[in-house]
């Protein structure tokens, strides 16, 4: 009985030993794959002094981070001397990697505006900047060499600028600005299309402001500086660095063209105001006439009456023969000098 249970003892304790070794051959291959997985970059890490250990990239696998750029990026930033003093530590890394930004692109940036040794570019404001949607290595860039933008824009509907001056003359001008990244407001700030936009605006009205274009084209400097007078910049993202007068030439005589188009309209208005007139009187004769035939009518109805009166006459005793043969008398010398006047006889 007793060698029943030392026998039964003996198997719970080799079940038992067997469960250890397998889960130690678990925790084994477990800890291999992870060492296997991550071993290339924790050598780079520690080789490196970017001290991130092989823990911390497995936290980076839960926590749906790739370790590969945080690794790279850490070791960019050790390696160009941005120590963890500067901001830029692992968890900083992390938190703007799974806020959407692009992590190398941020240290990239800042190393480069270290080196410039003219621009103070901090890991809050260079994540800030690229959270924003700009591309913060370019704007470091731009910053260190100045970009050269035409105005107008290339591709654009117009290829010049047309102003007038005050004398009439049409002048096409293409300008280039040469403008420097503002970093403290590249959030925010205005883009390359308000430069072009006011810059533009601030070309047509220094030559619409010119006495003649002659001037313009004696001085196409005063333009540059009328224009940079005007602090176009304000507000953008950019510092205008220069804006040069690249071609100017020559267009139409606006002035002569709308004073061409005005006389003919002034003309177009006179003689829709003599037609008028015209059609005014043409009117008026027809109402004389309307009236001489009104009256001649009424002449004619008064002569009706004269027989009448005569016959009344000759019935009541008033007028004998003699009378009338006198009145007929008189009619026909009447009669007689107006033919040889030359006028019409009237009717008896």
């Amino acid at each position: 009985m007793f060698e029943l249970l030392a026998q039964d003892n003996n198997d719970v304790t080799n079940l038992i030993v067997l469960v250890l070794v397998l889960a130690g051959v678990i925790v084994m291959l477990i800890f291999f794959a992870v060492f296997a997985r991550y071993f290339r970059l924790w050598i780079q890490s520690v080789t490196t002094g970017a001290r991130i250990g092989i823990f911390d990239l497995l936290g980076m696998t839960f926590r749906k981070v790739n370790p590969t750029v945080i690794v790279r990026s850490k070791i960019m930033a050790v390696q160009a001397g941005l120590t963890d003093d500067s901001g830029i530590t692992s968890r900083r890394l992390e938190a703007h990697y799974l806020a959407g930004g692009n992590v190398p692109l941020v240290i990239r940036a800042i190393i480069a505006a270290k080196k410039a040794k003219t621009i103070d570019l901090d890991f809050k404001q260079a994540t800030a900047i690229d959270l924003a949607g700009r591309n913060v290595l370019e704007a470091v860039q731009t910053s260190v060499y100045p970009k050269v933008i035409d105005c107008p824009a290339r591709g654009a509907a117009r290829e010049s600028l047309d102003a007038v001056a005050k004398n009439g003359i049409q002048l096409k001008v293409k300008a280039r600005v040469t403008v420097r990244a503002n970093l403290m407001q590249l959030i925010g700030g205005a883009t390359e299309e308000t430069i072009i936009a006011r810059v533009g605006e601030g070309i047509v009205s220094a030559i619409g402001s010119s006495a003649t274009h002659m001037e313009v084209l004696e001085n196409p400097d005063r333009i540059s500086k009328a224009v940079l007078a005007r602090r176009l910049d304000s507000q953008t993202a950019f510092e205008i660095v220069s804006i040069d007068i690249a071609d100017i030439d020559v267009g139409d005589n606006i002035g002569a063209r709308l004073q061409a188009d005005q006389a003919e309209a002034d003309t177009r208005v006179a003689r829709a105001q003599a037609e008028k007139r015209r059609a005014m009187a043409v009117a008026q004769e027809q109402e004389m006439i309307a009236e001489m035939e009104e009256s001649r009518a009424k002449v004619v109805e008064a002569e009706a009456e004269v027989p009448k009166a005569m016959a009344r006459a000759f019935r009541d005793g008033h007028m004998g023969v003699i009378d009338y043969y006198k009145l007929r008398n008189v009619q026909a010398d009447t009669d007689m000098r107006k033919s040889i006047a030359g006028q019409p006889v009237g009717r008896s």
